[in-house]
């Protein structure tokens, strides 16, 4: 029976909240939500092999994400793809996954998270920008050679880091005069540090990528940073 003091609580103080959290709470739709933080779109028989589900389940599974608005369908001829709705809530998702990592039995709040498999932990995909351990190094080796100025989570280019940004193929004037915030820290689940993040974060990644020095692989979320690559970072950190 439910309690109609709890009830009014919950819609004028936390709407949607417990809704939010029942659609999280289930391990398959995590799974599923989990493989489209890369910024995909996937069809809904790759989403169910992920998830290790039955098609009736995980076709339900898909259904409640969607109409939770976590979830956006694709129709591309007979086939469905679904993706993740926007870039808010993936952020809202790697936020969680932070509160998650940072709240472990037994897991030191502040260590990095020596149990992720070692090459998603090393370069992987935060929804449209690199995270991990070498895209750590690399935002703070931005911050450190005065490439970008910091003002809480909020980042700026300085003049130096338009040019170093320019070599590296992004318009960096192109890229603030977007909708899209232009530049921002972001908590690295697996580091406990930042990575960057904004419309400059997911503008690198794509030149890095246009350069040969980043690859896609066909693991969900996870990159392989190509010989060329490695040695191109391996330059500018020890710069």
């Amino acid at each position: 029976m439910s309690n109609p003091l709890l009830d009014e609580r919950d819609q004028s103080h936390f709407p949607g909240l417990s809704r939010l959290g029942a659609l999280l709470a289930d391990p398959g739709r995590a799974a599923m939500l989990w493989a489209l933080m890369d910024g995909s779109a996937r069809p809904a028989g790759e989403l169910t092999l992920i998830a290790g589900l039955s098609p009736s389940a995980a076709s339900a599974h898909l259904a409640r994400l969607t109409d939770g608005g976590l979830l956006a369908l694709e129709v591309r001829g007979r086939h469905r793809y679904f993706r993740i709705a926007s870039r808010e809530i993936a952020a809202t998702i790697e936020a969680l996954a932070n509160v998650a990592q940072a709240t472990a039995p037994q897991r030191p709040v502040l260590r990095p998270a020596r149990t992720v498999p070692v090459d998603m932990r090393y370069a992987r995909t935060c929804y449209d920008h690199m995270a991990g351990e070498l895209a750590v190094r690399i935002f703070e080796r931005m911050v450190g050679d005065g490439l970008l100025t910091q003002n809480g989570d909020t980042l700026d280019a300085t003049p130096a880091g338009k040019a170093r940004f320019a070599g590296w193929g992004v318009d960096v004037g192109g890229q603030q005069a977007r909708r899209r915030r232009f530049a921002c820290t972001c908590l690295d689940w697996s580091e406990r540090r930042a990575h960057l993040g904004g419309a400059l974060g997911a503008a690198l990644l794509e030149a890095w990528k246009t350069h040969g020095w980043v690859e896609r692989t066909d693991r969900p979320r996870i990159l392989r940073i190509t010989p060329a690559g490695r040695r191109h970072f391996d330059q500018f950190l020890a710069q």
